[in-house]
């Protein structure tokens, strides 16, 4: 079957096509930070006594990389001492369980504006990333293109369609590149190239037409150098720039050193973003080829699921013409996913189509699985995965009102909601 193909900046980060043939609603998410509300299905930590006090974090307008910095300053701890289970967005209402090593008492000492901490026990290990089963959405959509009766009707037939189907096509969404400056994986390509200065250039000072003045001035002038001069003007929300600048000014031409002073987690995502662009364009190329993604075909790989409903990526079954008939069935009856590799240094090409489809993506980007062993920067290192094409969701519910209209649903954890709402509205990636 022939998918709608894309035609906003999306595309640029892999995301070619939509799963639904309908036109767009249009409008914007996030006007407010209450127009997206997360709720984390959270898997709390088997232990109940340890050194560790898990808390329900709910959170107003908050990255989340930047709130557990916040944090770790003001309980006078290591950041590494904070425990969460996955990011999530800023420009939201979000809940979540967090650990921290430390006392109670040290928790209290967290007073920051729009953030709810209620301590709810302790245990004997950390919150670690990926500790959940989902999460659920309840997300406005403000200043649609079509009147009010139209938004009704795409609506129901883009719920309708998803529902046929069996869920949206699993791109990584804009927020893993960045939505407003989306260089995420350009900084990580960099990396993964051996290029530690590019990749330092890109993330300090690559422009973008939607950041703030003062922002973009600081950015110029971070092209240039002088980083001693400019850390002082840097604006608060330049958090990591920062960290940069100030490591080298004090330590020059030492980009490596630069970016293991970034949050290990951060440091991840860079390489992390790099192989979810490479994940978009091999899943798109599967649509250009109009291959299935709700059944798998010779060569593909197949991941169980467990009782929660999330995928297996340890325990892959290779598909062949012999077990084909037995993975068919397994996917059919929601007990499996189709998946495609993730690519870093531990992974193997596949067999058949979608090993051809592989090799042409790693070929046109003039990689290896080698290059993600990255010398020097062991957390931008990934040893690779996979990850399903299809995702399912739950509960998917619509309600058109003067203001636009609010989707409602869950998915499994890694999943992107803005995925979803792409089906619907078909927006420039900035309204996102």
């Amino acid at each position: 079957m022939a998918y709608r193909p894309c035609k906003t900046a999306e595309a640029d980060i892999g995301m070619r096509y939509y799963m639904c043939d309908t036109e767009g609603t249009g409008g914007r998410i996030k006007t407010f930070a209450e127009d997206f509300i997360v709720d984390e299905i959270s898997s709390y930590p088997p232990e109940k006594d340890g050194e560790y006090v898990i808390a329900r974090v709910t959170s107003t307008n908050w990255e989340t990389n930047r709130m557990v910095r916040m944090m770790s300053r003001s309980m006078g701890i290591s950041r590494e001492r904070i425990g969460f289970a996955g990011t999530k967005d800023k420009r939201a209402v979000t809940s979540q369980l967090m650990s921290f090593k430390c006392d109670p008492e040290t928790v209290s000492r967290i007073k920051l504006k729009d953030l709810d901490i209620k301590v709810i026990g302790r245990s004997a290990r950390p919150m670690r990333i990926g500790d959940l089963i989902g999460n659920s959405f309840k997300i406005k959509v403000r200043e649609c293109d079509v009147p009010r009766d139209e938004a009704a009707e795409i609506c129901e037939a883009v719920r309708s369609e998803l529902g046929a189907r069996g869920g949206f096509p699993n791109y990584f969404g804009v927020q893993r590149f960045g939505t407003v400056r989306p260089i995420t994986h350009k900084v990580g390509e960099a990396l993964v190239r051996g290029n530690t200065e590019e990749a330092v250039r890109i993330y300090l000072s690559a422009p973008s037409e939607f950041e703030d003045e003062s922002v973009t001035e600081v950015r110029e002038r971070l092209a240039v150098g002088n980083y001693s001069e400019i850390v002082k003007d840097m604006p608060k929300n330049m958090d990591f720039e920062r960290t940069l600048a100030q490591y080298l000014s004090d330590n020059p031409e030492d980009y490596a050193g630069a970016i293991s002073a970034l949050p290990s987690n951060l440091q991840m995502m860079f390489t992390h973003a790099y192989q979810s662009y490479i994940f978009n364009m091999m899943l798109s190329e599967r649509m250009t080829r109009e291959l299935p993604l709700d059944m798998p075909i010779d060569g593909d790989t197949v991941i169980p699921k467990d009782a929660d409903g999330i995928p297996l990526h340890e325990k892959p079954v290779k598909v062949t013409k012999k077990n084909i008939d037995l993975a068919m069935k397994q996917v059919r009856t929601g007990r499996a996913f189709v998946a495609i590799t993730i690519f870093g240094s531990d992974s193997t090409f596949s067999d058949g189509e979608m090993g051809e489809i592989e090799r042409k993506v790693m070929d046109s980007e003039r990689i290896t699985v080698e290059d993600f062993l990255v010398v020097g920067l062991p957390n931008c290192s990934s040893r690779g995965s996979s990850r399903e094409i299809l995702c399912p969701i739950n509960d998917l519910d619509v309600c058109i009102d003067d203001e636009g209209y609010t989707a409602s649903f869950s998915l499994p954890k890694g999943n992107y909601a803005t995925c979803v709402m792409r089906e619907f509205m078909k927006s420039d990636m900035t309204h996102f």
